[in-house]
């Protein structure tokens, strides 16, 4: 079967990644961490910070894009147009 394809599709593969070993729980506390720091920081440095995160957003999921069905990817990329929205905004 191809990637992204057939009853086996939504099972987690596993890796040796980077990001293997790191628990879910603690990549969510960090990525609400970076959030939270660039929205008080504010100005260029909280846009840059928030730009950065929706950058990481987008190239995991640009790694992952073929085990997502469309409306996973339309929402993973409506997040991350919200951050950079969100990162436009502090510039003002």
């Amino acid at each position: 079967m191809t990637a992204g394809r057939g009853p086996d599709r939504r099972r987690l593969l596993p890796g040796n990644g980077p990001l293997a070993r790191v628990p879910p729980a603690l990549a969510f506390v960090a990525v609400l961490a970076v959030f939270v720091l660039g929205v008080w920081l504010g100005g260029v440095a909280g846009a840059a910070v928030l730009v950065l995160l929706a950058g990481g957003a987008g190239a995991l999921l640009a790694a992952a894009w073929p085990r997502f069905s469309a409306p996973e990817r339309s929402v993973r990329l409506l997040v991350i147009v919200v951050v950079v929205g969100i990162a436009l905004e502090r510039l003002a």
